[in-house]
């Protein structure tokens, strides 16, 4: 009998897979929880970043938003539930993921800031009183909010180069160097000009250039700022003011037609530096050395007094004569107005109006600065901050744009004997001879110059610093600046000029602020500025209380300067309070 087959036995059950990964809380973002708080941040998001958008901050040195991430300082460790063994994880390095928890004030993590900062200033130099960075030193600011713990080395520091001159603008002191590499980093990834590197090894590593060859890029005040410790310090600004006494004014470079952000820092009625000021679609927050030392012009050489001829008169009394001048000139068809796009939307509008109807003219002549180098990073060769404001304006009143070649030409030959300057600025030497060889000269001047020092009436101007305005960069883009101290000696800002000039004619106006000229002839430009408003630079919550923006990381305005500001919280410079000269 044949034997019966028995049946395969079942093959054994697979066993179930493991639970999948929850499905996201917020689909399309990243929700995590740092010190108990949730946060809710875009995939890819670093942890500091990410801690930042719900208020909790992270102490960092090396990290930089716009640099590679290096790792190198440790003080950003933070504890987070998916770190191998528990160790602390550098919170730069680190982006954020579904559903981990991050703690930033843990007893394990202070004491790691503590010990990252007591490795850091092993060999660091205690002569704040005596560095540039001092009140806006991050080295300070965490050593008083993470470790507070007097030093316990009880051996000779480490002595390196203290006055080590990396190039015109740039000064190291290789002691105070925590070695954070950001200048590094700029030099090689933003600027693509690896000029900077680490040399020697441990505690003798220093910043340093190829030898024989100096920090000459164009943009090399950047490591300045970047440097969050007194290591990397400018030239220009060396020892020439503490930070806890000046105050900041935001405002926009005028040394070309990028226009540049940037912070104002100034002290009584003096300019001290230019910093970037972060403005993503302009300049990011970089900008060039020469732009950087463009505010000198604001505080030398200025033409602080009126005259008439070559002796000094009362500004009403110059007003009155350059007002008769322009007068019997136009009347003769002899007159022509120059205007320098150095000057401001709101300058060039209130002249305009009396070029117009006041004078009856029909053309403008354009001056300004000469053209100058030009990248492909920032630098535009226009130096001046103001020309497509200058074409606007010009295109709103119906003026014929000419250059400042042909007024040149214009009075060689005797079809122009007057001139009214709106801006003293002249592209060439040459040009300016050439004008100040009309038979009357009427220039409103921020500086003294050649065609200043040619004029026949000469009304001072005021700069950026001592007003409110706007510039349109090259981009078409409308950017507010704003007034940081009050106008110097006898000049006012050439839209006040303007004014008084116009009111000597028989014009009427009552503007007593810059922003009354915007907002009542600004109209006449608002289709080529769209969504652009005066408020766009929220100045009046900068005055509001008479307390300026910080400079640096405390505010510093000097006792006695605070009663300067408008008393009514409106942002409005009234310019009829200032004394009568």
């Amino acid at each position: 009998m044949a034997e019966e087959t028995k049946p395969a036995a079942a093959a054994p059950p697979k066993p179930a897979p493991p639970p999948g990964p929850p499905p996201p809380k917020n689909p399309g973002m990243v929700t995590f929880t740092i010190d108990g708080r949730e946060a809710v941040v875009k995939p890819g998001t670093n942890v500091i970043e990410a801690a930042a958008s719900v208020g909790v901050s992270i102490p960092y040195y090396c990290w930089h938003k716009r640099l590679s991430i290096a790792a190198n300082c440790r003080m950003c460790l933070v504890e987070m539930s998916n770190a191998p063994g528990g160790k602390l994880m550098p919170a730069c390095q680190m982006t954020a993921a579904e559903g981990v928890a991050v703690k930033t004030d843990s007893p394990k993590v202070k004491d790691q800031q503590r010990a990252t900062l007591e490795f850091l200033l092993v060999n660091h130099p205690v002569d704040c009183p005596i560095c540039d960075q001092s009140g806006e030193c991050k080295l300070q600011d965490y050593y008083f909010q993470y470790n507070t713990t007097a030093s316990r080395l009880d051996l000779p520091k480490v002595k390196l180069g203290k006055r080590v001159r990396l190039g015109s603008l740039v000064v190291l002191d290789q002691e105070r160097c925590i070695l954070c590499t950001r200048c590094v980093r700029f030099m090689s990834e933003v600027r693509k000009n690896p000029q900077l590197g680490v040399d020697a090894r441990g505690s003798h590593s220093f910043i340093a250039t190829a030898p024989g060859q100096p920090l000459d890029d164009r943009y090399s005040g950047n490591v300045v700022d970047l440097c969050p410790v007194g290591a990397l310090t400018s030239t220009d600004f060396r020892f020439r003011g503490r930070v806890w006494f000046l105050s900041s004014a935001r405002s926009i470079c005028g040394g070309c037609a990028r226009g540049c952000n940037v912070f104002l820092d100034y002290m009584r009625d003096g300019t001290y530096r230019y910093r970037p000021r972060e403005n993503e679609q302009v300049n990011q927050e970089w900008m060039c050395d020469e732009g950087r030392l463009s505010y000198k012009p604001m505080n030398d050489g200025r033409a602080l007094e009126a005259r008439v001829g070559k002796g000094k008169a009362a500004r009403s009394a110059a007003v009155a004569e350059g007002a008769a001048v322009l007068k019997r000139h136009a009347g003769q068809g002899t007159l022509a107005w120059l205007a320098s796009p150095t000057a401001s939307l709101e300058d060039l509008l209130a002249a305009a109006l009396l070029a117009r109807d006041g004078l009856k003219l029909s053309e403008v002549y354009v001056g300004g600065r000469g053209d100058g180098w030009e990248d492909d990073f920032l630098r535009r060769a226009d130096q001046n901050p103001n020309r497509a404001g200058l074409a606007l304006v010009a295109r709103a009143f119906g003026l014929a744009v000419k250059p400042a070649a042909d007024l040149a030409a214009a009075v060689a030959s005797g079809k122009v004997k007057a001139v009214w300057a709106v801006g003293a600025e002249i592209p060439s030497p040459e040009l300016a001879a050439t004008l100040a060889r009309a038979e009357a000269l009427v220039v409103q001047a921020v500086n003294e110059g050649e065609l200043a020092s040619a004029a026949t009436v000469l009304l001072p101007a005021s700069p950026a610093a001592e007003s409110d305005g706007t510039f349109v960069n090259f981009q078409g883009r409308p950017q507010r600046f704003e007034l940081a101290y009050w106008p110097r000696g006898e000049s006012l800002p050439h839209w006040a000029l303007a004014s008084e000039l116009g009111r000597a004619l028989g014009l009427t106006s009552r503007w007593t602020s810059a922003r009354q000229v915007f907002e009542d002839l600004g109209r006449r430009v608002a289709g080529d500025l769209p969504g652009f408003e005066w408020n766009s630079l929220p100045s009046v919550d900068r005055r509001k209380g008479l307390v300026p923006l910080a400079a640096g990381t405390v505010d510093g305005r000097l006792p006695g300067h605070r009663e300067r500001m408008p008393l009514d919280g409106s942002g409005n410079v009234e310019w009829s309070r200032l004394p009568n000269p």
